[in-house]
């Protein structure tokens, strides 16, 4: 098998982010830690909701290793209702400036509003990820190219309010996969350069637990877009299935992180640059010696 042509750095808007890659220094993928500015997210919803909270938590994932911080004001879980730009930026606009001057790391806007994403980028922000693909806001894709922002893709099956209703795939894997592609060119096309483009198969987002399953375990079909991937899955329903079925009893959030750590291992092996994730030092811990006990990843495909 031919070796893939992997991205070797993601472009910033101010700065790049190395990623792993044959022969480089890095060996594990970088970790995103979540910032739910929101009191009703599905995992922790009301715990971070004001500016203190949430400024110290982002500091602590700093401090247990995150290389970015995701920074969110309104909750994507199923079933819920859109939040107002303005509530939106009131929610995130302090923890973003806060955290991109305190934190020594990039900060990343988790929205789908452009009048959002656009003050986040004047406040510091360096990246745009947005849940639906870019798509969901017309003044978006303008944004994100006049600003110089980094973004990432995701694919979702309608809407947060709809996407579990009964979603449907032929062959999961391979429609994402075309989305994603598709998503890309329009993108360039647009004038977003490739290297500032990043793409996540969305996990948990319109899809069923064995989507999700199969998602994850195809996770590496994806490297051939030649961007970075960046995979979501800290927590989320099917993770909490797999566990039931193995201990015998609902899993606990607990059961639910090292789970996610578990799985972050198995994305690492399948090459995947970037996880995003709730418990950041379990996360980080896991893959440090995922890497250590690997002399080399998935990234170096076919070698």
């Amino acid at each position: 098998m031919d070796r893939l042509l992997l991205p070797t750095h993601w472009q910033l808007r101010t700065r790049a982010l190395e990623l792993p890659h044959p022969g480089g220094a890095l060996r594990r993928p970088l970790v995103m830690g979540i910032v739910n500015v929101t009191p009703d997210s599905f995992s922790d919803g009301g715990r971070h909701a004001q500016v203190d909270a949430a400024v110290a938590h982002g500091l602590r994932l700093a401090a247990e290793g995150a290389d970015l911080l995701d920074v969110g004001g309104e909750s994507t879980r199923p079933f819920s209702e859109p939040v107002p730009a303005d509530e939106e930026l009131r929610r995130v606009a302090e923890v973003v400036r806060r955290l991109a001057a305190e934190s020594g790391l990039p900060v990343s806007i988790d929205t789908s509003k452009a009048a959002v994403a656009a003050s986040a980028m004047d406040l510091g922000a360096e990246i745009i990820n947005d849940v639906t693909g870019l798509e969901g806001d017309p003044a978006m894709v303008a944004v994100a190219r006049d600003s110089a922002a980094a973004v990432c893709a995701m694919h979702m099956q309608g809407t947060p309010r709809t996407m579990q209703v009964e979603p449907r795939y032929g062959d999961v894997v391979a429609e994402i996969h075309a989305y994603l592609a598709a998503r890309r060119d329009a993108l360039v096309a647009a004038g977003i350069p490739p290297e500032r483009i990043c793409l996540d198969p969305g996990i948990g987002f319109g899809k069923t637990h064995d989507h999700n399953l199969a998602l994850m375990a195809g996770a590496g079909r994806f490297l051939d877009l030649g961007v970075p991937i960046l995979v979501g899955h800290s927590r989320k329903g099917f993770i909490g299935k797999a566990l039931e079925r193995s201990l015998g009893r609902p899993a606990t959030e607990a059961d639910r992180d090292a789970g996610t750590a578990g799985a972050a291992c198995g994305l690492a092996a399948a090459g995947v640059q970037i996880v995003r994730v709730h418990a950041v030092g379990m996360v980080r811990t896991a893959l440090d010696l995922f890497a250590a006990t690997h002399s080399r990843g998935a990234w170096a495909a076919g070698g």
